[in-house]
This record gives structure tokens, C-alpha cells and sequence, in this order.
């Protein structure tokens, strides 16, 4: 069960078959979120054998979106069922694999800590410096596949989303929730929809 084997496979097969419209969706996004996986792993002691566990299911969190754009998590999971026993894999680590990418569908739902820490791994930009830069290559993705027509219609999706997404794990909550509502207030400053939303500097802080 080499990760290192199994992390070169996914690469080129995402390489090779992604469509080439998804700005957000290539293998930049599953390289950041195995790196946000990391980092969580080591903040929060996982153990070596739910690690590769935490690890596998970073690298194939989103492979479904090479088939569907929507529910393709679905997808995925089918594509691991069929996938990793010829890797090693056991029926019990294939099933915490399925339920962790189940997790990151949204609204994220996690039940336990290797579903919490893929989840907020998936999510990690939106509160850090690569907020803007990153969504930007998702506001391209979702005018490309007609999810929003405008900036505007963006910027209200992702207000919308922001103040309903919280992150799970202590780590990500401490350190990635606070620049995300920063990022949020920003936007509802850029449009004036204080009253729209409800959220000011002042209910931030309570």
C-alpha cells in the first residue's frame, strides 16, 4: 500500500483524463489538499496507519469529477470500490475511505476526526492568504459550467457559503476560521449587503 506508488497513479490518470475546463478541479486542487492533510495529520498526532488512510482518500476525494460535475463524489467512491483492493486495501479501509469522501460532499458532514480533518484539508484556503486566488479559479470554473453568470452572482455564493461553513478540527478552527470571516465581511463590504446578510465586524466578534 505505498502512497508514494498509488499518489503517481492518481496524478497521471487525473492528468490524462480531466477535462481541461475545470480551472479549480485539476490536480493542483487534490496535490493542496493531500499538503493541507499533511499538516493536520501532524498537528493532530494521527496515528501512521490512519494517516495513509487520511492520505488515499485526499488523493481520490475528487476523482469523480472526471465522469460528473454534479454528485460526483458518488462517482468516486464507486471508482475506489473498484480500485484499491488491487492495491492492498482492505473492505474496512475501503469503507473509512468512502465515508471520508462522502464527508467533504456539501454540506460537509463529518463523523469523525479522519472525516473532520479531510473535510476542513479540502477547504483549507478559505482561510488562508490564498483565498482570493484560488477562488478566483472557481468563479472561473462555475461560469464555465453555468453555476453563476457574474461577479456578482459569485460573490453572493460564496457569502452564502462562508456563513455556513465552519471548520471541524481545533487546529482549523483556530487558525483558518477567523482570516475566513475576514475574506466574508470583505465581500459584503465590497457590495454594500450588511443588512442583506446580517453580519457586521461588531456580530463577528460575538
Amino acid at each position: 500500500m505505498s502512497i508514494r506508488s498509488l499518489k503517481k497513479f492518481i496524478v497521471r490518470k487525473i492528468n490524462a483524463e480531466i477535462p481541461q475546463n475545470l480551472s479549480y478541479h485539476g490536480v493542483h486542487h487534490t496535490l493542496d489538499v493531500l499538503e493541507a492533510c499533511n499538516n493536520l495529520i501532524k498537528r493532530m498526532k494521527v496515528n501512521k496507519s490512519d494517516a495513509h488512510l487520511i492520505r488515499t482518500a485526499a488523493l481520490l476525494h475528487d476523482i469523480g469529477i472526471m465522469w460528473t460535475y454534479i454528485n460526483h463524489e458518488e462517482y468516486g467512491i464507486e471508482y475506489v470500490k473498484d480500485l484499491l483492493p488491487s492495491w492492498g486495501y482492505t473492505g474496512e479501509d475501503i469503507l473509512a475511505i468512502c465515508n471520508m469522501i462522502k464527508a467533504t460532499q456539501i454540506p460537509q458532514n463529518p463523523q469523525n476526526l479522519l472525516e473532520m480533518i479531510l473535510c476542513d484539508a479540502d477547504l483549507d484556503y478559505l482561510g488562508t492568504a490564498n483565498f482570493y486566488t484560488i477562488g478566483d479559479t472557481l468563479f472561473r470554473e462555475f461560469i464555465e459550467y453555468k453555476v453563476v453568470t457574474n461577479e456578482e452572482d459569485w460573490d453572493k455564493l460564496q457569502v452564502k457559503f462562508l456563513k455556513s461553513h465552519h471548520y471541524h478540527t481545533p487546529y482549523s478552527k483556530k487558525h483558518r476560521e477567523p482570516l475566513k470571516n475576514k475574506y466574508m465581511l470583505e465581500i459584503i463590504d465590497k457590495w454594500s449587503w450588511h443588512d442583506e446578510f446580517g453580519i457586521s465586524r461588531q456580530n463577528l466578534k460575538k
